[in-house]
């Protein structure tokens, strides 16, 4: 049996979850669009979702668009943002998903848009100085879009400070929280954002599910047309099983969120101490003891193997990954490590937990 230390790329299904979708695999399979008894109940169990989660966020129900992953969520609000609400200007950073970054250049080799880069420094955290420079020399209006916290090194952003800057220069704040939500509390009420973006897979969910949050005052045309889905946000029959089971994984995670951080959270602390203790030169990329994802701990070894640690952390039965598992397979490097200075020479390791992790596999990834 295989260790898992990848839970950044997928997490596995809790088996809560996989108990609420069955009923639905079976006696319950009506159309959630049709109004008779097939299908009125599993209307029900949609909206029963909808209000998990917008109950999670302190948000209304009217709110939270289901979608078909955390890409599609951020991919629909940007082309929103250009196409409806008249937005000249996104300002990003150089170490966004790359459905954020090719996303924004698409738009801007289609609709003309001003694409700005916020630089980093070499933790991965925005330089809160440069954000507040290029705002307030913008002209038009402006969307700023930043992850919560990065997927490959952990870092977070102070979305509390950047939701005020953006107050104060009139700019839309919309964020990718696909590593953040149902890991810690999100308040959108306290953080006024207009938008984010999540993915069940990320917190013991489904693939394939995802939603996003736009603020009520907002109104943007859908990406995909048909019929009248997601109060005609998403045409197309939902994808019943995934929001079912998007919603007992938001609840799971509600319920336990405080035990599962600590777990989870000695179990990273023990891992970056022990390999301080038995290498002379370790190394960790990003901001990893500081305002991080308790999630993940990027390992800078001191050696450059390319791909072979991995893959020999791989033949002992441990999976982790050199970074995104979107960005698998390509041989130009991590553009997050690139962005902030990595050492090239160094071989770099995402290591990264959930609750069902134990010590005894950590000592056995440090054998």
């Amino acid at each position: 049996m295989a260790i898992y230390f990848d839970n950044a790329a997928t997490t596995p299904v809790a088996p809560e979850v996989r108990d609420a979708i069955l009923p639905f695999l079976n006696g319950e399979f009506g159309n959630p669009s049709a109004t008779h008894a097939l299908g009125r109940p599993i209307k029900v169990a949609i909206e029963k979702a909808r209000k998990v989660v917008a109950s999670s966020l302190n948000a209304s129900p009217s709110e939270i668009f289901f979608t078909s992953c955390g890409t599609e969520a951020n991919n629909t609000v940007l082309m929103g943002c250009i196409r409806d609400l008249g937005v000249q200007n996104i300002v990003t950073s150089p170490i966004e998903h790359h459905c954020i970054l090719h996303f924004v250049d698409f738009l801007s080799k289609s609709f003309g848009t001003n694409v700005h880069y916020v630089p980093v420094d070499n933790k991965g955290r925005v330089i809160y100085d440069e954000l507040s420079t290029i705002l307030s020399n913008l002209e038009g209006k402006t969307v700023v879009s930043l992850m919560h916290a990065n997927n490959e090194i952990g870092t977070k952003i102070d979305l509390d400070k950047i939701s005020e800057m953006c107050k104060e220069h009139n700019a839309l704040l919309h964020s990718d929280m696909v590593q953040t939500y149902a890991h810690f509390p999100i308040d959108v009420q306290k953080m006024p954002i207009d938008f984010m973006a999540s993915s069940a897979h990320k917190f013991h969910g489904p693939k394939g599910i995802g939603f996003m949050y736009i603020r009520g005052d907002h109104k943007i045309s859908p990406m995909i047309f048909g019929g009248s889905q997601e109060r005609n946000m998403r045409a197309g029959t939902e994808n019943v099983t995934g929001i079912i089971g998007l919603g007992k994984a938001v609840e799971l995670a509600m319920e336990n969120m405080e035990k599962d951080r600590e777990h989870i959270e000695g179990l990273k602390h023990y891992l970056a101490t022990e390999l301080q203790k038995r290498f002379k030169d370790i190394q960790f990329n990003g901001d990893y003891d500081g305002d991080s994802l308790y999630t993940v701990l990027n390992v800078s070894f001191p050696c450059s193997a390319d791909q072979m640690l991995l893959f020999n952390l791989d033949i002992s039965g441990i999976c982790a990954s050199g970074g995104s598992a979107c960005s698998s397979g390509t041989n130009i490097g991590s553009h997050v490590l690139n962005a902030i200075g990595s050492d090239p020479n160094r071989t770099p390791v995402r290591f990264s937990f959930s609750k069902y992790n134990t010590k005894d596999e950590v000592d056995v990834l440090l054998a």
